[in-house]
């Protein structure tokens, strides 16, 4: 996909203030038995085509106004994703700024996820 040059550079700035995490490292934390919450920012078309295993759903377009019902706990151990790792850095972003204190947008996203791999769900 091309993305617009103003979309790509607030993404780029938006990364110099997140923390992120590979699809490698999601799966060995998966595989190791670690808990936290694998979401899936991505459309709602894009999530019935399938999604990581284990992962909830929150729409980039609506996690802002349902996370706090959904992940209370700001201290949670959330990890963001969407097709490539640009929504989902947003998305952390937003997060950050709530207050929540332990996120991570996988870069590389459900297409990396795919690529490699790695179980998937699909309706």
């Amino acid at each position: 996909m091309d993305h617009s040059p103003g979309f790509l550079q607030l993404v780029a700035k938006t990364k110099q203030r997140i923390r992120e995490t590979t699809p490698e490292e999601v799966r060995r934390r998966q595989d190791a038995g670690e808990r936290f919450h694998l979401v899936d920012v991505r459309e709602d078309g894009e999530w019935r085509q399938g999604r990581a295993r284990g992962a909830i759903h929150l729409g980039k377009g609506i996690i802002e106004r349902d996370i706090e019902q959904v992940i209370p706990d700001r201290g949670a151990d959330i990890v963001l994703y969407c097709g490539g790792g640009f929504r989902s850095a947003l998305a952390a972003d937003a997060l950050q700024q709530m207050g929540y204190r332990n996120i991570r947008s996988m870069d590389g996203g459900w297409r990396r996820w795919a690529e490699l791999g790695y179980p998937v769900e699909r309706d």
